[in-house]
This record gives structure tokens, C-alpha cells and sequence, in this order.
């Protein structure tokens, strides 16, 4: 299998540190990649069928690919007596444990962070769940569910028509905050020498997103309406249809940048309106100022609209689909994308963090596993000898 360029394990922050991760789907998979991708070991127990996550189909297809990147896989069959021994001995070698099961799976096999820490005082044990602790613990939540009750599908619908957001905003937000919650940690670790539990949830990350329309109803006593029907603050921050059909996003959000945008296109006759001289002004005359403009840009085609836009520095997108990301030019020059080989041998492109570490982004230095890749290595660096692995990962 063809292996990434690599990116030199000690140069990154956590190079060192050891993560054994207990997760499935989205949410715990990420908290594990941010922490992989900066450096960290981190060790997959799946079963030894392999996690469902990599046989989804549909918007799960590509969850796997996405969230697993530079880990390696033991299956273990924590069923079984053997297998909970194993996986002990591995958690006695961490540093972190990351977990996303269902409340009470883990304290059955004996993995919860009440147990563990009485086995490695040092540990950091971060648990993602639906809920913190409280009244609705005991529920299930998937992302969809949560983005229903906290407030979020409210304000993405239309009015009386909910909508859940385009991607997995709480699974993989979560895990961020699981892991920002294991960095935080790991600092305390430093100064009293223990370890300590960290929750993560998809309900609370939900309202932490819709915090900024509880504050505003807190502020103004108005509630925020959802967004295809909430006043804006500036007047052309809209969707445009361009020539041809195509559709463009254009934005002129202050007094200064209507000035541009009406001698770029010629429009001395809106500049000149004595209704238009201020934003807010702007703002009031949407109702027919809107359609006017509607009629004007839908002349120009959507790469005229962009070179303009472009050439004034003012704010414009075209309406781009996921997939055409993966020959977006600004990722492939600044290495937002890197090479992967998928578990079955195909090669394709992955998305790396969105950040820089002194100027270079966090690259790919194991590809997704396979189902239990590596299980015979770390079995064996445990102290297991050949004849105990044969019996541990038969099927």
C-alpha cells in the first residue's frame, strides 16, 4: 500500500503522547484525528469484524476515510475476557482514552474512567456523548436530533419548514471540543501530575452554536427569525442568478463599498439616490432596491461577476458543490488536500486541518487503517507472544 509523504512525527506537538480511542461514527473518530494529525499515536480498538463506520453507505461513506487518517487499528474482542485483558494492558501504556459509546457501555467492560484511573492515575479519559450529565441523559442523540431541539434546524429553515445543516456541524464540532477539553488536560496533567475525566456532548455544542440568536433575544427581547427570513444587517448579502442560469453570492456590507460597487458597474443612478446614501437606509429599501439589482447583475455571466467582484475587493462565491473542491485551486496550492490510500487500495485526496504549525499544515503520515492492521505488532509489544495473537485475533 502506497504510504503518504510523511511529516516528521517529532516535529509535531504531540509526538510522544499516547491515545487509545474506543469510537465509532463521527464524534470520537474526530476528537482522535485532531489529535493524530498533531502528532499523537493514536490506537483504534475495533471488534474484529472492524468498526461498522467503515460499511456505511450514502452521507456515511466517506466518515472512515475522513475521521481515521494517521491511527492505527487493533481488533480486539472486548467481549471476551482476553480481549478486555488486552485492551487493559494497552490502556495502561496511554496517556488519553477517548470514548463516544452509549452511557453505561463502557463501565460494563470494565473501561469507564472510575476503573481505568485506579490502573493509571495519570490517564485522561474523554467521554463524547449526546448529553452532559442531567435530565436528558438517558436519551439517544444522533447530530439531527440535536440540531432540532437546540434551535439550530429552526434557524437554517425556512420558516415552519426545519432544517438540519448540510453537514455533521455537532459530531464533528464535538469532537473538538473533546479534544480541546484532552489539551486542557494534559496542561493540568503538567502541574499536579493527574489525569482527569473530560465530557464532551452533542446537545450542549449544539446551543454554544445558537448561543450568538439566544444572546440576541437576550439583548434586543426580539427573537432571532430564522435565516432565510431574518432581516439582514446590510442591505446586498444575497444570492444573485448570473447569466445563464448560474448563481453567484454578492455582498456590499458598507458605505464605502456601495460606492465601489456602483462605479464598477455603472450604476451612477443608485449612487446619486438620495434613498441610498447610508446602509441602513439601504436596508429599508431592500424591497425594491433587491429586485432592481436582481434584474441588473443578471446580465453579466458568474465569471464576469467574480473578476469584478474580485478586482474591487468585494466580498462574492460562487455556489460550489463539495465535490468540486477536490480541484479547488487555492487547496491545491496552499496543500489544504494530501494523498491517501483508501482501506480497499484506492487512492484519492484528503482535507487536512485548517490551521498552520510554523507555517505548514499537519499532513497524513498513516493512511486510514485496515480492519486490525496493526494488531499483531502492538499485541506483541505488550508482551504477547505469537502463539497468544493467533488466539486473541482469531475470528
Amino acid at each position: 500500500m502506497r504510504m503518504p509523504e510523511n511529516t516528521l512525527p517529532n516535529t509535531l506537538p504531540y509526538a510522544g503522547l499516547r491515545v487509545v480511542e474506543f469510537t465509532h461514527m463521527v464524534m470520537g473518530p474526530t476528537c482522535g484525528m485532531v489529535l493524530a494529525d498533531l502528532g499523537a499515536e493514536v490506537i483504534k480498538v475495533e471488534p474484529l469484524a472492524g468498526d461498522n463506520t467503515r460499511r456505511l453507505l450514502g452521507s456515511g461513506a466517506g466518515f472512515f476515510a475522513l475521521f481515521n487518517r494517521n491511527k492505527k487499528s487493533i481488533a480486539l474482542d472486548l467481549q471476551s475476557p482476553e480481549g478486555r485483558e488486552a485492551a487493559l494492558r494497552l490502556v495502561a501504556t496511554a496517556d488519553v482514552v477517548s470514548e463516544n459509546f452509549k452511557p453505561g457501555t463502557m463501565k460494563k467492560l470494565g473501561l469507564d474512567y472510575a476503573s481505568l484511573k485506579q490502573l493509571n492515575p495519570r490517564l485522561v479519559y474523554v467521554s463524547h456523548k449526546g448529553f452532559l450529565p442531567g435530565p436528558y441523559d438517558h436519551r439517544t442523540a444522533l447530530d439531527e436530533v440535536v440540531q432540532m431541539m437546540g434551535g439550530l434546524a429552526y434557524m437554517t429553515g425556512r420558516p415552519g419548514d426545519p432544517l438540519r445543516a448540510g453537514t455533521s456541524v455537532n459530531d464533528i464540532m464535538g469532537g473538538m471540543f473533546g479534544a480541546i477539553g484532552v489539551m486542557a488536560a494534559l496542561a493540568q496533567r503538567e502541574k499536579t501530575g493527574h489525569g482527569q475525566e473530560v465530557q464532551s456532548a452533542l446537545f450542549e455544542n449544539n446551543v454554544f452554536l445558537v448561543a450568538q440568536h439566544m444572546m440576541q433575544y437576550a439583548v434586543t427581547g426580539k427573537p432571532a427569525a430564522p435565516m432565510p427570513a431574518r432581516i439582514s444587517a446590510w442591505a446586498v448579502y444575497d444570492v444573485f442568478q448570473a447569466r445563464g442560469g448560474e448563481q453567484i453570492f454578492l455582498a456590499v456590507v458598507s458605505d464605502s463599498q456601495w460606492a465601489v460597487f456602483c462605479d464598477a458597474f455603472g450604476f451612477a443612478d443608485l449612487k446619486d439616490d438620495a434613498r441610498l446614501k447610508t446602509n441602513n437606509e439601504r436596508v429599508v429599501a431592500r424591497e425594491w432596491l433587491i429586485p432592481m439589482l436582481r434584474e441588473r447583475i443578471a446580465r453579466y455571466g458568474v465569471a464576469e461577476l467574480s473578476a469584478m467582484f474580485e478586482r474591487h475587493a468585494l466580498p462574492f462565491a460562487p455556489i460550489t458543490k463539495p465535490e468540486d473542491l477536490l480541484d479547488d485551486p487555492h487547496l491545491q496550492a496552499t496543500g489544504g488536500l494530501a494523498p491517501i490510500t483508501l482501506p480497499d487500495g484506492r487512492e484519492t485526496r484528503t482535507v487536512l486541518l485548517p490551521l498552520t504549525l510554523d507555517g505548514e499544515r499537519p499532513g497524513v503520515r498513516l493512511n486510514p487503517p485496515r480492519p486490525g492492521e496493526h494488531t499483531r505488532e502492538l499485541l506483541a509489544e505488550l508482551g504477547y507472544s505469537p502463539e497468544e495473537i493467533d488466539r486473541l485475533t482469531k475470528t
